[in-house]
């Protein structure tokens, strides 16, 4: 058989009919066509699958998300955020990292509904419940206070309207002579997070007297202790410090944050409607008879924040030496009046800030 040359292989080629060509250069066309849209497909989809997963991931890193598995203890959530901080469905998927059908198929197997909330008590004591976190407790000024840890806040519903609260964070933040010690949010560098420590996540316990408590040690073996016990007219707390280092603490200062998004008519952005007196913070609102009241002894400053917006009274510990414990007292109320130095004056009186009352 005779060899083809280079030019009667072109010859062959093209001396072959019009048609076989142009329907081979179609076919090759088609499947290069098939072939990129299939790249774009499987692009579109691992782009769409990765931006999901950073999704959750994200989600899960946020500090929001608490995922529960007791029953017990997930319809005790359930009850808190719809019965009583009345969140939406979306904020209660972000807090309990429950799907939409899952969440409703569980608030039905608990009867659990924004409508069938149980009747208050007749005079019964302030109403508290620990904060659930997923919705920021500001206003404003939320770069300073990213990702909030509910684990220290606490919500104290008005007497006059039992869907509107002050979230109390006790505490916000503790300053000593080592720099900043604690703080119960992402805002800036704390000693722990300088060092690249992560504190674990806690939950407020509730003790048999109604008593809401919870104790962090932190890494060095400092420990701290809150306990908020309500009463008729007001909240009582109390917080200990127990110094487990070999070092004397100094310079113990505590910020202790009522924010007021949550309490109807006391969420203006401004100073204009406080008042700081001694160791006692008061916002009004805007009729000017309603009041909140904030203290804590012994008090070193007692001041507000009006993006937030929010009252503070903050205590400071006495020095404490090395395996010995220190304590500071405070108190919210809420007073229905006008005569708000009346009320001021009869709280100095019967406040025994020693006393746990």
């Amino acid at each position: 058989m005779r060899a083809l040359t280079a030019d009667s292989r072109v010859t062959s080629l093209t001396s072959q009919p019009a048609t076989n060509v142009s329907q081979s250069k179609l076919s090759q066309f088609c499947c290069l066509l098939l072939m990129a849209i299939s790249f774009i497909a499987f692009e579109s989809t691992t782009a769409a699958d990765e931006k999901n997963v950073t999704a959750a991931t994200a989600k899960e890193k946020s500090g929001q998300t608490r995922s529960v598995t007791d029953d017990t203890e997930l319809r005790h959530w359930l009850e808190n955020m719809v019965w009583h901080h009345h969140y939406s469905p979306e904020e209660i998927m972000d807090v309990t990292g429950l799907e939409a059908a899952s969440l409703e198929q569980t608030l039905k197997r608990f009867n659990i509904k924004p409508d069938n909330a149980p009747l208050p008590e007749v005079d019964p004591p302030i109403f508290v419940l620990p904060y659930p976190g997923g919705r920021h407790p500001r206003t404003g000024f939320l770069d300073g206070a990213i990702e909030p840890q509910r684990e220290t806040k606490l919500s104290i519903f008005a007497p006059w309207d039992r869907s509107s609260y002050v979230v109390l964070d006790v505490p916000e933040a503790i300053w000593s002579n080592l720099g900043l010690t604690y703080l119960a949010h992402t805002h800036i560098d704390t000693i722990w997070s300088k060092q690249g420590i992560t504190l674990p996540q806690q939950e407020w316990q509730r003790l048999d007297d109604g008593s809401f408590q919870i104790r962090r040690e932190l890494p060095n073996k400092m420990a701290w202790q809150v306990t908020a016990t309500p009463h008729r007219d007001h909240l009582a707390i109390r917080m200990t410090m127990t110094n487990g280092t070999p070092e004397l603490l100094t310079d113990l200062r505590v910020q202790m944050c009522a924010m007021l998004r949550g309490l109807k008519g006391f969420d203006q952005q401004t100073n204009d409607n406080k008042i700081f007196r001694g160791s006692l913070a008061a916002c009004r609102n805007e009729a000017g008879d309603r009041w909140v009241i904030l203290g804590f002894e012994p008090i070193h400053r007692a001041w507000g924040n009006p993006p937030c917006p929010c009252l503070h009274a903050d205590p400071k510990f006495p020095d404490c030496p090395p395996g010995e414990t220190r304590e500071v007292f405070g108190r919210l109320s809420f007073f229905q009046g006008k005569d708000i130095d009346a009320e001021l004056n009869r709280i100095k009186e019967v406040w025994k800030p020693t006393q746990s009352q």
